[in-house]
């Protein structure tokens, strides 16, 4: 009877630790498929910018600083480590330096009514809205894996099978603050 009660217990243990060992793998996985969305939208974007700088550059061409920033923001994303901190930060330093872009629109009419430009617009704000799309699914990705780390009783053995905490892809404190406009 005792022989029977423990292998009844060793079963429910084995059942346990399987069950959360395939879902810490199934949540591992699901980070990595979310993140490579966000590599391909990163990448759809950074693909975008030659041709929308060509553009520019027929209106605008002593606005040499503004397009430099531009190129030298895209060269630093495409250097950029591949980690949810490396990514952040240099494609906010690529949004920034696009802002700059697009706001060049405004002071050339003839740039603004060039339906390159504008088609070219149109995809890089789309490609902002997947990007977003993108990381709000890897930061609940993250949130979920992050969660069963810590969750009875996987947290008792996640550690000792290597599984460990992510890190979320977020924005610098530089893009979080909010500027002040004054009149």
């Amino acid at each position: 009877m005792v022989l029977v009660i423990v292998i009844v217990i060793a079963v429910v243990v084995l059942a346990l630790v399987i069950g959360a060992y395939n879902g810490l793998i199934r949540r591992r996985n699901q980070i990595e498929n979310a993140w490579s969305q966000i590599d391909v939208q990163l990448k759809r974007r950074l693909d975008l910018i030659p041709n929308l700088v060509e553009t520019v550059k027929g209106y605008a061409a002593h606005e040499r600083e503004t397009l430099e920033g531009v190129i030298n923001a895209r060269n630093a994303a495409i250097a950029a480590p591949d980690t949810p901190d490396g990514q952040a930060g240099a494609n906010n330093m690529l949004t920034g330096a696009l802002g700059k872009l697009f706001a060049l629109g405004e002071a050339y009419p003839d740039l603004k009514a060039n339906q390159n430009f504008l088609q070219l617009q149109e995809e890089l704000t789309a490609t902002e809205g997947r990007v977003a799309y993108s990381r709000q699914f890897y930061n609940d990705s993250v949130l979920d894996y992050n969660n069963k780390l810590e969750q009875f009783p996987t947290v008792f053995f996640a550690k000792a099978m290597k599984f460990d905490r992510r890190e979320y892809f977020q924005a610098e404190e530089a893009a979080r603050t909010v500027p002040s406009i004054e009149f």
